[in-house]
């Protein structure tokens, strides 16, 4: 653990944003490589790929994600992110791997390690990939487009895992089925005709137009959506106008859509669309000046654990560990391009796990109401690394043991 801690603290304090992780991926392709797996970097950009041949048999892709968040670290750990730089917007920020993705990492090396030296207790080809560009949705097509499964033996079998921020450090929880969401970017631009600000009659308003949309986008969830089939439409920006007195031309909508299923996801699409036409009709706009709706080309797809599949790997994790260290949860309507891999071929038994990283004392204070856990992508997300490398490193050790297991 002292040697993976090391690893971890280097990791955190030297995070790179998205399809920028040239040092962290150089370093680990050095590991992987001392353990005697052939190793292919720049793949999908930044990308690395691992392989081991131990015989015939099944051929199970183990996956970590790399990429830090543009957000300044406020942890407080001695070994904080000082690190600097400019978004491809141009923004200057920090850098944080505030999702965890260090964590993921290390556990990785020690799986990898593992792994290699318990050839005599597996059967088949591990192919273990370090994925770039997880956090823009991204990093999984990339790798898919430059080959990964035509390049490089095809996967029978899939998993990873994630660190989570509201589980106790060292539970582990799994989902059948839907685990993740579908993830969609949505801008909408509405059209109006500035003016003075003393003489509304004189224009048609889009700050008001866009007032209205945003209200009746509520009820494409609230009164359009079966309660079963959870979605969420949320309005994360709303950018209209630059002085007290003047109405603008234009006010601009971001919107983050999430769902499950693709028929959910098309429903929420279409229902946007309308919404914004239909409000701009009703305000007079004129037919040329109607609402321009842009889904964002680069989404998240909703990531799938196929169920029975995701139950017999749960109940070999609930046979291993300890009563109580194991526990189904709840999906969640955060993103993570994982499921993509199972997306790209759905023959292929896909699984991914969570991992608890809230200390046991501030998990007790925060059920007492005493404190509030920060969660994933905030600037004070620091997980108990140890537990969480331990308990994930492990975990993915014992499924891959029995997915390769000897007759």
């Amino acid at each position: 653990m002292e040697g993976l801690m090391a690893l971890y603290r280097d990791l955190h304090a030297n995070p790179e944003l998205s399809q920028k992780e040239v040092n962290t991926a150089a370093k680990l392709a050095r590991r992987l490589k001392t353990m005697k797996f052939d190793v292919t970097e720049k793949v999908g950009g930044t990308g690395v790929v691992a392989v081991m041949k131990n015989g015939s048999g099944p051929v199970l892709l183990i996956r970590a994600d790399m990429d830090g968040l543009p957000v300044v670290e406020q942890t407080g750990l001695d070994f904080a992110s000082k690190v600097r730089t400019k978004t491809p917007e141009g923004v200057e920020t920090g850098v944080m791997h505030a999702c965890g993705h260090d964590t993921h990492m290390t556990a990785f090396i020690e799986t990898a390690k593992l792994l290699s030296t318990m050839k005599d207790q597996w059967k088949g080809t591990l192919v273990m990939i370090l994925q770039p560009a997880e956090e823009v949705g991204r990093g999984a097509r990339l790798m898919l487009e430059d080959g990964l499964y035509t390049r490089f033996p095809k996967p029978t079998h899939a998993i990873a895992f994630h660190d989570a921020a509201n589980l106790q450090a060292g539970v582990i929880g799994y989902t059948p089925g839907y685990a993740l969401a579908n993830v969609d970017s949505v801008d909408i631009v509405v059209k109006g005709t500035g003016g003075h600000g003393a003489y509304p009659q004189t224009t048609k308003d889009p700050i008001v137009l866009g007032a209205r949309i945003v209200t009746a986008l509520q009820t494409l969830v609230s009164r359009e959506q079966d309660p079963q089939d959870p979605a969420v439409v949320t309005v994360g920006s709303f950018q209209a106008g630059a002085k007290h007195n003047i109405i603008p031309d234009e006010a601009k909508l971001l919107l983050t859509v999430r769902s499950y299923s693709d028929e959910t996801r098309a429903k929420l699409i279409k229902g946007i669309e309308r919404i914004a036409k239909g409000e701009a009709i009703a305000s007079g706009v004129a037919d040329d000046r109607m609402p321009v709706v842009t889904v964002q080309d680069e989404f998240t797809p909703s990531t799938y654990n196929p169920p029975e599949f995701a139950e017999r790997m749960g109940s070999l994790l609930k046979g291993h560990f300890v009563e109580g260290r194991v526990v189904k949860t709840p999906p969640v309507m955060g993103g993570e391009d994982f499921g993509r891999f199972y997306r790209a071929d759905k023959s292929i038994e896909s699984f991914i796990f969570w991992v608890g990283g809230v200390p046991a004392d501030q998990m007790a204070q925060a059920a007492a109401g005493e404190v509030s856990l920060p969660s994933l992508h905030s600037p004070f997300w620091a997980p108990q690394a140890d537990k969480v490398v331990a308990t994930a490193s492990e975990a993915l050790t014992v499924l891959a043991l029995d997915i390769l297991k000897k007759e």
